[in-house]
């Protein structure tokens, strides 16, 4: 017997944009594992098979609901919001389910960062403004100390993941000009999607008054308001590919 859990990544929220692979296996799901909150329950209408919100429970509970399925023989997949290669907390997971000579396999999904960028209409990467994407998070329960100021000295683009209720802080310390543009997207891709622009000086602000205290992604850089930018070479030229 195949002793098989499956981690999916859920997508950014509009449940359209979970993979075509992943609604797969939530069709085909005897159990599925859920990240509470941070997943649309829409997605869940995929299933038929029991579902199980992880939130408040610990890895040694979540890997035994999960192994006793197993175990039970049961089809199983653990939904992570986004991608679960992103702040997924996978590693640790696979860890203790290999304990029970559980395999894991990973179907990737769409991470909220690329639903927020083409939320605001961009991309996060722009010839002449930003070929860097930082991709990053503050210091917090755990997370002793980030890199924010100094990662956003290179002037490059910075998403950052799990900020939304530190905003003013992560302003007051980044090392970019106080007029870099800044963008919030609170639920990307969900139906109460929520942009907000600012610039490091008044973003924290504007996030403030709109009541937005998480779920949310902040940009900063260039691309979020994009200028002087210019186009690719990609056009009319004959080429290798790349």
């Amino acid at each position: 017997m195949e002793r098989k859990v499956y981690f999916v990544g859920a997508g950014p929220g509009n449940p359209k944009l979970i993979t075509v692979l992943g609604r797969e296996m939530l069709e085909k799901a005897d159990l599925v594992m859920y990240a509470g909150s941070l997943v649309n329950p829409e997605v869940l209408n995929y299933t038929h098979g029991e579902t199980v919100d992880s939130y408040g429970l610990t890895l040694e509970e979540t890997t035994k609901i999960i192994a006793d399925a197993v175990d039970a023989g049961k089809f199983v997949v653990r939904l992570h919001s986004g991608d679960p290669s992103l702040y997924g907390s996978v590693i640790e997971q696979m860890e203790e389910l290999r304990k029970h000579d559980i395999e894991v396999e990973r179907v990737a999904g769409v991470s909220s960062i690329f639903a927020s960028a083409a939320a605001l209409g961009t991309q996060l990467t722009l010839n002449g403004v930003s070929d860097t994407l930082i991709i990053t998070r503050p210091a917090g329960k755990t997370l002793e100390k980030d890199l924010i100021p100094e990662l956003s000295a290179y002037n490059t683009t910075m998403a950052i993941f799990l900020g939304t209720q530190k905003i003013r802080e992560i302003m007051e310390k980044v090392r970019c000009p106080k007029d870099t543009p800044v963008a919030v997207v609170f639920h990307a891709s969900w139906e109460d999607e929520e942009i907000i622009t600012g610039t490091v000086e008044d973003i924290a602000d504007k996030v403030k008054d709109a009541g937005i205290k998480r779920s949310a992604m902040i940009i900063i850089g260039g691309v979020v308001d994009p200028k002087n930018y210019r186009r690719s070479y990609l056009y009319g030229v004959a080429q290798e590919p790349l």
